[in-house]
């Protein structure tokens, strides 16, 4: 019954993304809510874990809602990144935009909040320049963020750099891929591969 045991096994399991593992882990957060050492922080961090969970298992609505309420309750830069990462994943681009700006006024240091607002233009409101500078400030700030490279690399493939692009995409796939991630381990391959075939239609 101790939280600073559950909430990181609550992480690897959700980071495993085995079978079963979202639904074990909303058992163990509702356990968790009774925890003796549950801090504000901890609580935040347990939200987090139950509105990823939700998400997973089919109800991104709950997942939002869940963390809507810990947002109100006490704004913190974990929920400032999952939640706007969520609106993006809801599809409202006008609400993820609102969201995430706010998350950059909280803290315009944070590479994931970056990464955020980056995917809202780029992938809800189609405007690739827009969504460019987020990107590269991110990518400055954490060069290994998995998200960050893998849509970079778009930009180095419409300009014909594919050898750019293969190696932010190979640096991607040396990373620790989570459920927050848009870009999945299989995704990033699989443009590897693409790649790497053009490059030898190329030679040969």
């Amino acid at each position: 019954m101790s939280a600073s045991y559950m909430l990181p096994y609550a992480v690897l399991l959700l980071r495993s993304g085995e079978e079963g593992a979202f639904e074990k882990v909303k058992e163990i957060m509702v356990k968790a809510q009774k925890a003796p050492d549950l801090s504000t922080e901890r609580k935040q961090q347990l939200f987090m874990n139950y509105a990823v969970a939700s998400w997973k298992t089919g109800d991104l609505d709950k997942g939002v809602r869940l963390l809507e309420a810990s947002h109100r309750d006490s704004p913190c830069g974990l929920t400032y990144q999952s939640l706007g990462f969520l609106y993006i994943e809801q599809g409202d681009g006008e609400k993820a935009l609102s969201y995430n700006l706010e998350a950059l006024e909280y803290d315009d240091e944070d590479p994931v909040i970056l990464d955020n607002l980056g995917q809202t233009h780029y992938r809800l409101l189609k405007d690739k320049e827009k969504a460019r500078p987020y990107f590269e400030k991110a990518h400055q700030i954490k060069p290994s963020q998995i998200d960050t490279l893998y849509f970079l690399s778009r930009y180095d493939l419409a300009e014909g750099k594919n050898a750019e692009a293969l190696g932010k995409l190979e640096e991607a796939l040396e990373g620790r891929f989570s459920p927050l991630n848009y870009v999945t381990r299989e995704m990033a391959e699989a443009e590897v591969n693409k790649i790497k075939e053009g490059i030898q239609e190329g030679d040969s």
